[in-house]
């Protein structure tokens, strides 16, 4: 089972810690510092039933990009989650995991949403994403190309300009004015449109 093969390998390098002389003891515990006294204290842990939790692991390789994407690729809150700053305090959205992520409000102080949004700031010299292999940053423009040829593969660049050209001549992405090519600058949800309305379209609204 899991959790003798991980209780036998967990006191197999605890031995070999204290044998290398990385453990120190102090206090009631130095006469731990003694082989045959620490071997004495280590038998009984091979007799206890050792709890290992363990959980079926991500649903797939676009479950562990999605999880990850939220972590490299965005900010630490996004502007659809503010609901108001007023005198001073800050109102935002927050998922609560431990009742099925019911959607919740939190207000802060200014200085304490500013201390929790600096947490997941960098440090400065810290890169949140570090490429190694033929992604590394002085051999991916000799790299890269390779192992697109290798691969009978077409570069990024070419894909991308296929499907501009084939976005483009979609009549959903033409202007019906001018008929030239729209392009999406930005989403918005029901909530900005409404903040975003000219007074004259909320009064008619409301």
């Amino acid at each position: 089972m899991l959790r003798r093969v991980f209780r036998g390998k967990f006191v197999a390098a605890l031995w070999q810690a204290f044998r290398n002389g990385h453990l120190n003891f102090h206090g009631d515990l130095r006469c731990l510092a003694q082989p045959k006294t620490f071997a004495a204290w280590l038998r009984p842990l091979f007799r206890k039933d050792w709890v290992v939790y363990a959980k079926p692991p991500f649903g797939g390789p676009q479950y562990v990009l999605q999880y990850l994407g939220r972590y490299t690729h965005r900010v630490a809150i996004s502007n659809h989650r503010l609901v108001s700053f007023v005198d001073g305090k800050v109102t935002f959205r927050w998922r609560d995991s431990a009742h099925n992520n019911e959607q919740k409000l939190l207000t802060l102080t200014v200085d304490k949403f500013l201390r929790r949004f600096l947490l997941h700031v960098l440090p400065k010299g810290f890169v949140r994403i570090r490429n190694f292999g033929f992604l590394a940053n002085r051999r991916r423009a000799t790299l890269l190309p390779l192992c697109f040829h290798l691969l009978g593969a077409v570069q990024g660049s070419q894909v991308e300009q296929k499907t501009s050209t084939a976005t483009d001549s979609c009549p959903l992405w033409l202007c019906p004015k001018c008929g030239g090519p729209m392009k999406v600058i930005e989403r918005l949800t029901a909530a900005e449109i409404q903040l975003r309305s000219p007074p004259g379209l909320l009064k008619a609204a409301a």
